[in-house]
């Protein structure tokens, strides 16, 4: 993961990398799994690692994502991320479903795919973003984790700046 530039200390992108290790984890998990040639466990951490993915990207998308593409030279390279979306939850449901041998492309996939995040778009997002742009990504995000159900701490950068207290 990158940490050269310092965009990681902004909270939204700090909290996108460090979901980021956790996917990573993960991902460990299932290939020990389709190593293992155990069905039963490859389904398991499918699941498991889907739940922590789909969470993810949807709050990137409607975030962040969704922010930057207002400024058109983002709106091309943000597209193509939100293709590889697809594509890796595609390629987690067909290994669910039997086909462990797109494990390996999936991997590939996956690590490609957070690069550009952490080492590209992560980074543009601190150099292009003004204050306003990061209140609107933290509020459209704020508003999907609770639409989803995801776990988050209400932050001073959030519509409520006054509230502080955790909220899962």
């Amino acid at each position: 993961m990158c940490s050269y530039c310092g965009c990681d200390s902004i909270d939204l992108i700090g909290r996108f990398m460090d979901e980021h290790v956790e996917i990573i984890n993960s991902r460990g998990q299932l290939r020990r799994a389709v190593e293992a040639g155990d069905a039963e466990l490859v389904r398991e951490r499918v699941t498991h690692l889907a739940g922590l993915l789909g969470p993810h990207t949807g709050a990137e998308e409607v975030g962040l994502f969704a922010v930057m593409k207002r400024q058109d030279e983002f709106t091309d390279y943000i597209a193509t991320l939100c293709g590889e979306h697809t594509t890796l939850d595609e390629l987690l449901v067909r290994i669910a479903a039997g086909e462990h041998e797109l494990y390996e492309p999936f991997e590939l996939a996956l690590r490609a795919h957070i690069d550009k995040e952490d080492n590209s778009l992560f980074p543009a997002a601190a150099v292009s973003l003004a204050g306003a742009d990061w209140t609107d990504a933290d509020a459209l995000t704020h508003d999907h984790d609770h639409l989803v159900g995801t776990a988050h701490h209400h932050r001073a950068v959030t519509r409520e700046p006054s509230h502080l207290s955790p909220h899962t």
